[in-house]
């Protein structure tokens, strides 16, 4: 390559003037040894600069080097992800459908011109819902108990207070089914971002113990492996986002629902026991009234 370059600077100059092509010739003679250890650098630039993709630095490059334990933990945050995304997928589907099943049955319910009407309907489609599934447990409790009586000891007392024994028992049936899941969700997003951080740390561990076995020490050195174990805590952090947002989302529709089948209770208690549909303005008070039979029942 210096040759080349010599013989290019000598045509350059006899072209332009004979008389200085000689000089010119004795300069490149006395550089060339100079210049030599520049050329041996720029190439070996050129070789170390496709080099970096070599020493390719990221999230597999760190699983790669760790050990059992850095392994161990990359596999539980992936378990944790999977099973957060699962569980919002699920849940998120299965209030949907809830939600439309329920408002089509409460619509069908106030609709209908008998409870007879009632039992054939759900009868026909099921109870699918929380709300049919509530109707059609308190609908057999009071007739069960008007014609039969206190058969057994769990069916003691008035008819009132058998079908409220009934009511709260299917709400506190609803209630577990509706927080089913909640738990791991909760779990996912408090322990996620520790599982990370523990992975940073073991990671920065490694990371100065083989740097302080090495002989020479770089910035390149520490930063790569350095940077590379941040990564558990990224990872941690995008595991536990998604699950503690979802967790409440679901915690606050849990509450709504719950809420509106209380009321719902309520109305179904007082047309079961006095025989008479709740009326418009005892039916926009439910939320106060509700607490005189079910609340003080559920708390005592």
């Amino acid at each position: 390559m210096l040759d080349m370059m010599q013989a290019a600077v000598l045509m350059v100059a006899q072209v332009a003037d004979p008389q200085v092509a000689a000089p010119v010739a004795e300069n490149l003679a006395t550089t060339a040894p100079q210049l030599a250890p520049l050329a041996e650098a720029s190439a070996d630039m050129s070789l170390v600069q496709p080099g970096v993709a070599v020493t390719g630095q990221g999230v597999m490059h760190f699983i790669g080097q760790s050990d059992a334990v850095g392994k161990s933990l990359f596999v539980f945050l992936l378990l944790m992800s999977l099973a957060s995304w699962y569980l919002i997928l699920a849940k998120g589907f299965t209030h949907l459908r809830i939600r439309r099943r329920s408002e089509k049955f409460l619509q069908e319910f106030w609709s209908a011109s008998s409870l007879e009407q009632v039992e054939n309907e759900i009868a026909t489609h099921g109870a699918e819902e929380p709300f049919a599934h509530l109707a059609s447990h308190a609908i057999h409790a009071q007739k069960h108990h008007v014609k039969y009586g206190a058969l057994k000891l769990e069916e003691s007392g008035s008819t009132a207070a058998f079908v409220t024994r009934i009511i709260r028992k299917v709400i506190d049936e609803e209630t577990a089914r509706l927080e089913n899941g909640l738990t791991v969700l909760a779990s996912v997003g408090s322990t996620a971002p520790f599982v990370g951080l523990f992975g940073t740390v073991w990671g920065v561990y490694h990371a100065l113990l083989s740097i302080g076995m090495s002989d020479g020490v770089t910035i390149n050195r520490i930063a790569g492996p350095v940077g590379e174990a941040l990564i558990m805590t990224g990872l941690g952090l995008a595991v536990a986002i998604p699950a503690v947002l979802a967790y409440n989302a679901f915690v606050r529709i849990n509450r709504v629902y719950l809420a509106r089948l209380d009321a719902f209770a309520h109305d179904l208690f007082t047309f079961l026991t006095t025989g008479q549909p709740v009326g418009d303005g005892d039916h926009d008070r439910r939320a106060h009234a509700r607490h005189i039979n079910l609340a003080s029942t559920r708390g005592g």
